[in-house]
Order: C-alpha cells, then structure tokens, then sequence
C-alpha cells in the first residue's frame, strides 16, 4: 500500500520546515512593524533568507567557510538596512536584523538535518519577540542587583557544585556533595519565592506575599507581618496571613522531603497535605472575617536568600545538626531525638529537617525520622506565635498567638496519622 512518503520526495522535507518556520518569524515581523515608518523585512523576504541559509549549508554541508561567508555579507546587507532604519525613526531597535540572522542560522540547521532543534529555537524566538512588553516590564520591576543574585546562584550550582567530592567522610557518613545539593535546592525555592513576591508582592498585596514567605520562611514572615501591626481594622488580616504563611510552609517541607528522600515523602504526605490546606484555608477565612485597613497591603521586605554568608552558614547547620542526630540517636535513643526535635523547632528547622531527610531510612527508622519532623514542624508554629505575640501590637498579638498555638496542637494530633 502506498503511503504519503512515496509521493512526497525527502529532499522537500527540509525544505518546507525552512520555510514553515522562517515564515512565521516573517509574519511576526510584518504584524509587529505594520505601522512602522521604517522595518526590515517581512512574510517574504525572512523566508528568502532562510531558504539562503539551507542552500548554503546543503549544498557544501562540511565546509563552514560559505555559510560564514553569507552570514557575513547579510550582516553588511543588515547594517546598510539599520542606517537608514535610525535616519527615520527616532528610537530604533535592531530586533529584527538579529531576527534575519538567525532565520540565516535556522535554514543551517534544518539542513544539517536537526529538525527538532530547530522548531525549539523557533518557538523560543517568537516568544522572545511577542512577550516583548511583558519583558520590558519585568525588567523594570526587577532590581538591578538581581542579576549579581541570579550570578551567585549559577556559582552555587554550575561551579561549586561539580568540584565538592561526592562521598561519604568520617564515621557520620557526611558527604559533602549532597550537603551542598541541600544547600542549592533551598536556595533555589527560597530564591523562586522572593522573586515572584518582588513581582506580584506589591500588585496582589499583603495575603500573596505572605503566600510567597511561607515558601521562603514562614518564621520571617511572622516577624515582618507582626511588626507590621497597630492598626486595628488590619489585625484580622494580618493575622490571618500569618496562618496562610505557616500553612505554605508545609508543602514547602514535603516538597524537600521528597526530592531528597521519597519514602520519608510519602510517609508525611497525607498528614501534611491536610496541616498546610488546614493552616492556608483557615487563614484565608480568618483574613476576611472583618475589613481591614490600609497598612496590611505593602509587601514584606525580605533579605536575599541567595547570599554566600547564608548558604555557607547552612551547610554548617546542615553537618552539626547530622552529627547531632546520630549522637542522640546513639547515646539517646528515640527519645532522645523527640527531644531534640522538640528543641530545633524553636529554631530554623531546615537544617534538622533536612537531615533527617538523609539519614532516614538507613541510619534513622523511617517512622521515626517522620515523626521527629512532625514535632518540630509543632514546635516552630509554636515559637512562631511567641514571636508573633512579642513583635505584634494590639488585638494581632493574640490573635496571632491562638492560631498558631491551634495550629501546633492539629500537627501534635497528626503524629497518630503518620
């Protein structure tokens, strides 16, 4: 039976995703310069210079000298087309000669043969071209200094990273490969969190970036948003947000818990699935139970998760908190270490938690290893209300208070589910 193939020769295969997708880059062109006193190039020509680029690279496809060659004498081509473009318009930009050259390039690599690559670099292309206001306006909203921040982030992962040693050292078995790994994915989600709260903070107000805390830490966010208070008419949703950053900060620990260790994941998931819908929808109800004032709609001023100082500082927490473990474990047994969750929860609880998350399993009894986290999930929403109720004023203070002391007690209960 014939098929389509045996009507339609190969050789126009490339020669039609060529022309597919320089077209499409063309007729983005032509909708965007349509009023434009002065553009380059449109539905015809874009397509022209693709298919000048897959000739090239057809017709000699190991030799790169004719494909520079026409690359460069299109730049010339481009550059004559620029001069002309800044003599008529007042502000021009040069988007649609880097769009010639790289329709140039893609009609290259549709003639090398790398068909997917190319419709990837189409579709990157045209959303780079569309969202052109939405780029210009998230760049305007994000500090400059973010790219120094986003820099840090790429050395914690692509350069440090690779060069720690990936296995274990001394009698505790600590290696630092996956002590930093920890370090890179906390970061990581804390760092997603303060950016989209630098993005949508401000426009969605107080209950949001409260949202956005609870995913970076719930602790800081109890802090700011108490300080916050005086206002009466705002206490309930000031309150309210702190419960919803507390909520938020469950999904945040399984979701750790379980890239780093899927049992202890799994045996969590119901408990705090249930805690963290508990904590943000009690939160969200109790933030509308009356209006509220001005002063609970600015966002929650954070420190950069992304410091050096930071990271390093919870590596260190990272390693103690491991030796600490296994020596309770040793010389304490599992009470011991309910204690010791007890006591780290009045803290910063990640470094405990995420120790666990290793050692779970092989060194530490899974059930007991989750349920030690359960307690020191209760008692940092308990020393999350004696902050909120020393940093608050007014009727936010016990408020505040309640819900989380209410909170710690629903986590208490949840060890008989885990």
């Amino acid at each position: 039976m014939a098929t389509l193939q045996d009507f339609i020769p190969q050789s126009l295969v490339p020669i039609a995703i060529t022309l597919a997708l320089s077209f499409l880059i063309g007729f983005e062109r032509e909708e965007r310069h349509r009023t434009d006193a002065y553009s380059f190039g449109g539905v015809r020509t874009f397509p022209l210079i693709g298919l000048c680029g897959y000739m090239v690279s057809s017709l000699s496809p190991a030799d790169a000298i004719p494909l520079g060659l026409g690359f460069l004498g299109l730049s010339i081509l481009l550059w004559l087309s620029y001069q002309k473009k800044i003599q008529t318009v007042a502000s021009a930009g040069m988007t649609s000669e880097v769009s010639a050259l790289f329709t140039y390039l893609l009609g290259a690599v549709v003639a090398h043969g790398n068909y997917w690559q190319a419709v990837t670099l189409t579709v990157v292309a045209l959303l780079l071209l569309e969202l052109k206001t939405t780029l210009e306006r998230l760049a305007k909203k994000i500090p400059p200094d973010e790219i120094l921040t986003f820099t840090r982030f790429l050395l914690m992962t692509a350069v440090i990273l690779p060069l720690i040693p990936n296995r274990d050292f001394t009698d505790f078995a600590i290696n630092p490969y996956h002590v930093w790994l920890v370090v890179v994915a906390i970061s990581g989600i804390s760092y997603l969190a303060y950016v989209l709260d630098l993005l949508l903070g401000q426009s969605l107000g107080v209950m949001m970036s409260a949202a956005f805390g609870g995913l970076y830490s719930s602790t800081v966010t109890t802090v700011a948003l108490a300080r916050r208070s005086g206002d009466e008419a705002s206490a309930n949703k000031l309150a309210g947000a702190i419960l919803i950053a507390s909520g938020l900060m469950y999904f945040r620990l399984l979701v750790l818990l379980t890239i780093f260790n899927a049992a202890l994941g799994r045996a969590l998931a119901i408990p705090f699935i249930v805690l963290g819908v508990i904590g943000t929808a009690a939160g969200w109800m109790w933030a509308k139970w009356r209006p509220s004032g001005n002063g609970a709609h600015q966002a929650i001023e954070r420190q950069n998760p992304l410091e050096l100082k930071s990271a390093f500082l919870f590596a260190l927490l990272f390693v103690f908190m491991a030796v600490l473990t296994k020596l309770v474990l040793l010389h304490a047994g599992q009470h011991g270490l309910y204690v010791l969750s007890f006591v780290t929860g009045l803290t910063d609880i990640d470094p405990f938690v995420m120790s666990l998350s290793q050692s779970a399993g092989a060194a530490t009894p899974l059930l007991l290893a989750a349920k030690s986290v359960v307690i020191a999930s209760a008692s940092n929403d308990l020393i999350k209300g004696i902050y909120a109720y020393a940093a608050g004023r007014g009727s936010l203070r016990k408020q505040a208070l309640i819900l989380l002391v209410v909170l710690a007690l629903a986590t208490f209960v949840s060890l008989a589910f885990v």
